[in-house]
C-alpha cells in the first residue's frame, strides 16, 4: 500500500465530506441501499467467486456489503488518497476481511488488462476530472463479459446549494443521468432498460429531503416527469469486442 499522494485527477473531499463517508447514514442509507439495488439489476446469474474491484473505495465501508452480496474470491480496494487507504486497512481488519489495497488513480489504473470480473464504482465518478479516461480504464481491466456496477449522483443533485456548501466537486464534468448512460454506451458497454434504475431517495433531494412525501403531503413524481438525482446501472463488457 503506497503512502505517496498519487493523483491530481480527482477533487478531494472537504473535511465534512471525509467525516460523512464514515457515518451511519453513508453506510446504511447510501452504500447498503445502492449495492442491494445494483444486485437487483442483474438479469443473468452473478459471476461465481469473482475478482471484484472497488474503484474509489474511500474508507472501505463498502467492503462488508460487497463481500455479503457478491462473495468475491478476491476483493480489491483502489483509491488515490493515502489516508483513505490507511482507513481501509483498519476497516478490513475490523471486518475480518482479506483485502488487497492499491494506491492508484482511476484514470490510470494500476491493474492488469482483463483481470476483473466485477468493477464497483459508487459515488466516485463525479469526483473525477478525467472521466472518459477513467471509463476507458474500467473497460480495459474488465474481463470480456465482466460487469461494471455504476452508481452516481447527477448534476441535478451535485449542483445544489447544500451540496456545493458541504462538498467539493469538479463542476465542469457533472452530467445528467442520460449523459452518464450515453457515455457508457459510447465506451462499448452493453445494457438495457432492465439494467438501469433511477432511485429518488430522500437524501438526494436537497430542496426538502423528501419531507413532504414522508409526511404524506404529496406523491413523488414518476420517472420521466422529474429531474433524476441518481442513476444506478449494471453494464457489461461484450464477450467479444474491441474498446472504442
Amino acid at each position: 500500500m503506497s503512502s505517496q499522494y498519487l493523483s491530481n485527477n480527482y477533487v478531494e473531499e472537504t473535511r465534512f465530506g471525509f467525516w460523512f463517508l464514515r457515518s451511519h447514514t453513508w453506510q446504511h442509507h447510501v452504500l447498503r441501499v445502492a449495492i442491494n439495488d445494483l444486485r437487483s439489476l442483474f438479469t443473468e446469474p452473478l459471476p461465481v467467486a469473482p475478482v471484484l474491484l472497488d474503484a474509489g473505495c474511500g474508507q472501505g465501508k463498502s467492503f462488508q456489503y460487497l463481500q455479503q452480496v457478491f462473495a468475491p474470491q478476491r476483493l480489491i480496494g483502489l483509491d488515490a488518497d493515502p489516508h483513505s487507504l490507511e482507513l481501509c486497512h483498519a476497516e478490513a481488519a475490523r471486518q475480518g476481511l482479506a483485502i488487497e489495497l492499491i494506491g492508484s488513480d482511476c484514470a490510470t489504473l494500476a491493474v492488469p488488462d482483463e483481470s476483473v470480473d466485477i468493477l464497483f464504482c459508487h459515488q466516485t465518478f463525479h469526483h473525477l476530472v478525467e472521466q472518459h479516461r477513467a471509463l476507458k480504464e474500467f473497460y480495459r481491466v474488465l474481463k470480456p463479459g465482466g460487469y461494471l456496477l455504476f452508481a452516481e449522483s447527477t448534476e441535478a443533485y451535485i449542483d445544489t446549494w447544500v451540496i456545493r456548501w458541504l462538498f467539493r466537486h469538479p463542476m465542469h464534468v457533472q452530467k445528467s443521468a442520460e449523459e452518464y448512460l450515453q457515455m457508457l454506451r459510447e465506451q462499448g458497454f452493453e445494457f438495457g432498460p432492465q439494467n438501469v434504475s433511477y432511485p429518488y431517495l430522500w437524501w438526494s433531494r436537497s430542496s426538502d429531503f423528501g419531507l413532504l412525501e414522508r409526511w404524506g403531503l404529496r406523491n413523488p413524481p414518476p420517472v420521466g416527469q422529474r429531474e433524476e438525482t441518481l442513476v444506478n446501472c449494471v453494464v457489461r463488457k461484450p464477450l467479444e469486442s474491441a474498446a472504442p
